[in-house]
């Protein structure tokens, strides 16, 4: 890969006139700033990345003449060490650029409501499932992304039967969007006298949430609003008040509901926001299948009848069977160590993707 110095000053000069923009669109509150910030802060990052990757190109190729004309040990073996880390540094910084160089989804930007539910495996199911949501949470708190339980059904024994969560932050669609479907684990359940490995799954859906109430209108005749009783763990308000809302959403048939809350005018925000997402999850589907079903057969549908990974605790392994990733750093992954399996997840999607010419970075 070659930046030019023409590429860098383009982008310079673009990223500028986009920061003028931004302080006259402030300064009259202009419909259009939020889109001019995703632009100028995707432009401020493609920029950051073309100089350090242009950095290190230059320092190569300057350590390897300074090495090669050079007879002083000293200065070779400071030089060679200097050239070594710009090596190393050299992959990840392209991978990088060229993942901003792709088409972005314009999901990416989206926040995020995921839906864990415990599947095959009884009690371990659920103990699994309640596992998967300490450990999206414990990512989102490394990643500085506030969290929202919205709905849960604890288990008897520990986890959840079900959780439904929301999470807030800069291109949170982007780094999970790929981690709908089955996941499989493998270990001891504390339950075990006999100390023999079970197999649980649980399924993950991960659901772009709708920005705001425009962009997915629902109308009052097409919605059905049923109140009921919230059960399970919560506190004395529990089973005394008809708090807990289901909404059905009548063209769809889509039903969900809400009890997280003592309030019923609470748990009925949430349910539409989990609606709204739904219907916006369902309108992506249904054009990504007249589309672009090619482009989601490169990793998976992310089906949830779909095994994408197994978790195998005895040996310590992490399996993702679309793209054939390991790692033996499971302990980790569960404390929210997401970073090398999300990344992997994400160039393997973006491997054949077209790179945009300076023309078409030059309108973002």
């Amino acid at each position: 890969m070659d930046i030019s110095p023409a590429f860098v000053d383009a982008l310079a000069a673009r990223l500028a006139e986009r920061e003028e923009q931004l302080a006259a669109a402030a300064a009259s509150g202009e419909r259009n700033f939020r889109n001019l910030l995703k632009s100028h802060a995707r432009l401020k990052k493609i920029l950051e990345l073309a100089n350090t990757f242009a950095r290190l190109e230059k320092t190569i190729a300057e350590h390897r003449e300074l090495i090669a004309g050079n007879s002083d040990p000293e200065l070779k073996t400071l030089a060679q060490a200097e050239l070594s880390e710009a090596e190393k540094a050299r992959p990840a910084t392209e991978r990088l650029l060229l993942i901003e160089l792709s088409g972005p989804n314009p999901n990416d930007e989206r926040n995020v409501i995921m839906e864990i539910r415990a599947g095959a495996g009884g009690n371990e199911a659920a103990l699994f499932a309640g596992d998967l949501a300490r450990m999206y949470m414990r990512y989102a708190e490394k990643k500085g992304w506030p969290t929202e339980i919205m709905d849960a059904s604890p288990a008897e024994l520990g986890g959840y039967k079900e959780i439904i969560f929301a999470i807030q932050g800069q291109d949170v669609f982007r780094a999970l969007q790929f981690e709908g479907g089955t996941h499989r684990v493998q270990r001891i359940p504390v339950t075990e006298a006999a100390g023999r490995i079970h197999t649980s799954t649980a399924t993950v859906a991960v659901l772009p949430e709708a920005e705001d109430v425009d962009e997915i209108v629902i109308k009052p005749e097409d919605l059905r609003v049923d109140v009921f009783r919230a059960s399970g763990a919560g506190g004395q308000h529990v089973n005394k008040t008809d708090s807990a809302v289901r909404l059905t959403h009548l063209p769809t048939g889509l039903a969900v509901a809400c009890q997280a809350e003592r309030s019923q005018h609470k748990n009925r925000a949430k349910a539409l926001r989990l609606l709204r997402s739904h219907l916006l999850a369902r309108q992506r589907q249904e054009t990504q299948d007249r589309v672009v079903a090619s482009r989601r057969a490169q990793i998976g549908s992310g089906d949830r009848s779909e095994r994408i990974r197994t978790y195998n605790f005895p040996q310590n392994r992490l399996t993702d069977h679309r793209i054939h990733f390991t790692l033996y750093t499971l302990e980790k992954i569960m404390e929210g160590e997401l970073e090398e399996l999300l990344g992997a997840l994400y160039e393997h999607n973006h491997a054949t993707q077209t790179t945009l010419s300076l023309d078409q970075l030059l309108k973002i």
